[in-house]
């Protein structure tokens, strides 16, 4: 996407969008972000007068990215970037991209806070009736006034009035309004409302809040922590109402892309849990000031908060090393359901606030998985239902009534965008569409922001205001689903060079061959590299899924839900076709949105759902991979499109597939050399391990 470099040249890599290149010394780290197609605002026109091309160099060793970063590798702050921060001052530890230049190898986080059109976090609010039961009940009292003839403490009455006229006995006090408690019955002229908090039915209840006068409103959040962004929803405790949902890019990102990465940085950086676990508080406490001014709601009547996580980021929040998660036998710290002060863990709202994460499933299937399976609920299902969370590690899980079973495969960060060349995660300017003509072989797509298809016209014109700037994950499984059914990829996975004599698109890189999507700048090409990044990714998804149906005995499934912000823009004929999930009616096959979110939407708003999904994870039998010897060849099987023995005729009644390949007289396809057949092992080795 830049201009050739030298391979001694400096390597820089931006997060959060994962995009890396090598580029001479003293390039300004601005041009080094625009010819990678990594957005970084400048409205002067890198003058070091506006400000806005601010970003953060990131110290450390990053060994998945064989980068050594530190501050060192970038130019001192030279006269007009010393002007700005004398007159308008510049953040601790920010830099301004269009003065400082690339001097040695480059970890450069883009903050968010400085971009404008900034990704695109597509994990939208639910439209569900949810039955009201939350942790946290309002209840206005008049407490009787003192009395010298009746010695009894204000909080004394205040408690024995809430059991006159609320019923709640055994009350206890949240440590902090003790001292207050005088203040505010006198300010409200001895009438108070009180915020009582009970989860189970069997603990004791807490008095959390406590407010002059009549308080009509209280509020709490429902929070997805996922490895790339996190999603929220702010909600009224007292009729249920979305208030306001919005999210942001996971600022963990850049101490890694996948989980075992970030993993790996704690185990080399002494201080890297503390750094991560501190990262993603402040993230959240972002968040929540955003939805907040959002729905005009003072973040100080926030009184409770559910939490859903997968298991390293469940870890990470709440301050624990995730070190035992990233080796055998994946040990969690804790399972189950817990419960927190707010402040203990540094959230930011109401100093009574609580804090509720509901249980993980497995060492690698965390509370995310309980909470799509809450909103989901396969196990209240006659019919077998598949689940699957595709992310930077898909949580999968299989079931009905009956029975249900759970597994975690490791797809790595290449549906989001990272690892492929011209990969990027969803923003405007991101190719999101992708449609390929079987006889011209010529594309047409559409970008995010605009539209129009590309062979539309206006569609030049349109796009001028966001570019386009590289393909994001729906887009990056049709594209190569596409040349599957062109013919330009062969089952295999190898694109074909003899198609240069036909098309232009088809380019030849060495010894193997690439496909020109767009040819404008920058030029968007899918490499075979590309290619074999997306059939490991989907092999590994595959190959967990079909271990989950030979645990239940089952040759098919009878409903398939995506859930996440990525399944949502999946679409399923297409991820059919690439084989990323087995063969079912295509009606059957549908997005379910962010249901991690949904789920601790549920238990927020009712706490009856929090009992549901604790007795429910106990029940759920969990299959570990990295334990399973047939794996390896479930995985062999998968790298092929859509698999190399699955049959898939659901889908060949609705999709003309290519006919199957011809095969050598020994049986191989012809591309299946030992040699090749030797790699797909090693990436089933690594992938179940």
């Amino acid at each position: 996407m830049n201009s050739p470099a030298n391979i001694t040249d400096p390597l820089v890599l931006f997060m959060p969008s994962g995009k890396r290149g090598r580029f001479p010394v003293g390039t300004p780290v601005l041009d080094a972000a625009r010819q990678l197609g990594v957005y970084v605002e400048s409205v002067c026109g890198g003058r070091a007068t506006c400000g806005r091309c601010q970003i953060e160099v990131q110290e450390g060793n990053f060994a998945k990215h064989k980068i050594v970063s530190s501050n060192d590798h970038i130019s001192a702050k030279g006269p007009k970037e010393e002007r700005y921060d004398r007159v308008r001052g510049l953040p601790e530890g920010r830099r301004l991209s269009c003065s400082a230049t690339i001097l040695g190898d480059l970890v450069v986080d883009v903050p968010q806070d400085t971009v404008i059109n900034a990704q695109v976090v597509r994990k939208a609010a639910v439209d569900r009736h949810i039955e009201r039961n939350p942790a946290v009940q309002l209840c206005f009292v008049e407490v009787e006034q003192p009395d010298m003839h009746k010695p009894l403490g204000d909080l004394d009455r205040l408690k024995a009035v809430l059991e006159k006229d609320w019923g709640w006995k055994d009350l206890l006090v949240a440590p902090h309004l003790i001292p207050q408690v005088q203040g505010i019955l006198r300010k409200g002229n001895w009438g108070v409302t009180a915020a009582i908090h009970r989860d189970t039915e069997s603990s004791r209840p807490f008095i959390i809040g406590l407010w002059p006068d009549l308080k009509n409103e209280a509020y709490g959040i429902a929070c997805d922590i996922g490895s790339t962004t996190i999603a929220m929803h702010l909600v009224s405790l007292l009729s249920g109402r979305i208030v306001a949902s919005s999210g942001t890019s996971n600022p963990q990102i850049r101490f890694g892309e996948d989980l075992m990465s970030r993993v790996s940085y704690v185990m080399m950086n002494p201080d890297g849990r503390e750094a991560m676990t501190k990262a993603v508080r402040e993230a959240v406490n972002s968040l929540i000031g955003k939805v907040c001014e959002e729905g005009g709601v003072d973040r100080h009547d926030i009184l409770d908060a559910v939490f859903v996580a997968n298991p390293i980021m469940h870890h990470l929040f709440l301050g624990i090393d995730p070190t035992e998660l990233g080796q055998a036998p994946f040990a969690l710290a804790v399972s189950g359901a817990l419960q927190y002060w707010a402040h203990e863990i540094d959230i930011d709202v109401n100093r009574g606030g609580r804090v509720y994460l509901l249980p993980c499933i497995a060492g690698h299937v965390g509370a995310d998985a309980a909470g799509a399976t809450l909103s989901e609920g396969p196990y209240r299902q006659d019919k077998m239902m598949l689940l699957v969370d595709v992310g930077t590690n898909a949580e999968i899980v299989l079931g009905n009534k009956n029975r249900v079973v759970a597994a975690s495969s490791p797809t790595g960060p290449a549906f989001e965008g990272a690892e492929i060349s011209s990969g990027q995660r969803a923003a405007p300017g991101a190719i999101e569409r992708v449609r390929i003509d079987p006889d011209s072989l010529e594309p047409k797509f559409r970008v995010i922001g605009v539209d129009k298809w590309s062979d539309e016209d206006g569609f030049a014109e349109a796009a001028k205001a966001v570019g386009v700037t590289g393909i994001c994950g729906s887009a990056i499984i049709e594209v190569v689903a596409e040349m599957y059914l062109s013919g330009i990829i062969s089952e295999d996975g190898v694109i074909d060079g003899a198609l240069m004599a036909k098309s232009p698109r088809i380019i030849q890189n060495g010894r193997t061959f690439s496909y020109l999507l767009n040819d404008g700048e920058p030029r968007i090409t899918v490499t075979q590299n590309d290619v074999r990044a997306i059939q490991l990714a989907k092999a590994a998804l595959y190959a967990g899924i079909k271990l989950l149906m030979e645990k239940q005995g089952v040759e098919a499934v009878d409903m398939i839900r995506f859930a996440g912000a990525f399944g949502t823009f999946i679409d399923p004929k297409y991820a059919m076709v690439l084989g990323l999930i087995p063969d079912c009616d295509l009606a059957e096959v549908k997005a379910v949105g962010n249901a991690a979110g949904t789920g601790a939407l549920m238990a927020l708003l009712n706490r009856g759902h929090r009992r549901e999904i604790e007795k429910e994870v106990g029940r759920i039998e969990k299959i570990e991979t990295a334990l399973e010897p047939h794996f390896q060849q479930l995985f062999i099987d998968a790298m092929a499109l859509p698999n190399k023995v699955d049959p898939f005729a659901k889908l060949a009644e609705q999709v003309k597939l290519p006919p199957r390949k011809a095969t050598s007289a020994e049986g191989e396809a012809a591309d299946a050399s030992p040699r090749r057949r030797s790699r797909e092992e090693r990436a089933a080795r690594r992938a179940r391990d």
